[in-house]
């Protein structure tokens, strides 16, 4: 670190939420068919039959039912991942034996990505728990399982509360554990592995937006060909448990196979494979330059 521990705590903190920002805006919609169809793979024939009968549902707001949340969500989550990131790669340093201003191998860093992860799960859970709630509101009401609801963040937020107290937030907190650290191990590997190649012996950090926007790109894809089923069973556990009490990971894990087949906990991943190149181009874009304005003009004083 050039800086302190704090101050490059405090930079990391705030390019992970200003990339977090980015990633919500550009993919949000995408988010929300991807949630729809994990929870109702039966309402929909695929992801333009999703986004059509959303559109002439609920019109084009229905897209960003859950914004809030989900901007609360992938700042939190982006800002600790990033944070604890910085503190992960020094502590991935220290066990390998290495100078503190080495530098990481690809592995390394990505193996510092997935043990940050599991700290932004604790901040990713009940944010992503009230969007997905949001987005598949429509769908509960239109199926009987929910009596109709004001579908504002408060009112989710105090029906939580209300009915299963604070811990009701982390309905599917394992699922959420479960996929973030292998995921990121594939996110941040994905990345570093592609900036790798696109460099060509060149330094890293001379890649332009366009490398950049397309690393982060395959990193996304690479983060969700890993966790997608998980991220399915995650999502059906906290949007159906407004229902009241579900099965636990395997047990739902059991149903669906069961129930929908093997083929229903990849529903939604057209959307997200759509989505992963915008948003977590972004992302990573947002993340990077303004780590490096941050951190130059620190340097400028």
């Amino acid at each position: 670190m050039r800086f302190n521990p704090v101050i490059q705590a405090a930079i990391d903190l705030t390019s992970g939420a200003l990339g977090g920002t980015a990633c919500v805006l550009t993919g949000q919609p995408f988010d929300t068919v991807k949630v729809k169809m994990q929870t109702f793979p039966g309402l929909y024939q695929g992801f333009a039959d999703c986004c059509r009968k959303t559109y002439s549902q609920v019109g084009l707001r229905g897209f960003y039912k859950g914004t809030g949340p989900a901007l609360m969500a992938y700042v939190a989550e982006n800002s600790v991942l990033f944070m604890c990131y910085g503190f992960c790669q020094q502590l991935v340093k220290k066990v390998a034996g290495l100078d503190k201003q080495a530098k990481l191998s690809d592995l390394q860093r990505a193996t510092a990505g997935s043990m940050a992860s599991a700290f932004a799960a604790l901040a990713l859970c009940p944010t992503e728990l009230v969007k997905c709630r949001l987005q598949a509101m429509h769908e509960m009401e239109k199926s009987g399982k929910i009596n109709q609801s004001h579908n504002t963040v408060w009112s989710v937020v105090k029906g939580i509360l209300r009915k299963e107290g604070p811990w009701g937030f982390y309905h599917g907190f394992s699922s959420t554990l479960l996929q973030e650290v292998p995921g990121y191990f594939f996110f941040f590997g994905g990345y570093e592995v592609s900036r790798t190649l696109l460099a060509s012996g060149r330094s890293k950090d001379e890649l332009g937006p366009a490398h950049l926007m397309l690393s982060g790109g395959i990193a996304g894809i690479c983060l969700w060909l890993v966790i997608f089923p998980v991220d399915c069973i995650k999502s059906r556990i906290q949007v159906l448990s407004m229902q009241g009490k579900q099965a636990g990971f395997v047990g739902t894990l059991v149903r669906i196979v069961e129930r929908e087949g093997m083929a229903a906990l990849y529903s939604g991943l057209s959307a997200t494979m759509i989505r992963a190149l915008p948003a977590n181009g972004s992302l990573f874009l947002v993340y990077e330059y303004s780590r490096r304005t941050l951190m130059s003009q620190l340097e400028a004083y």
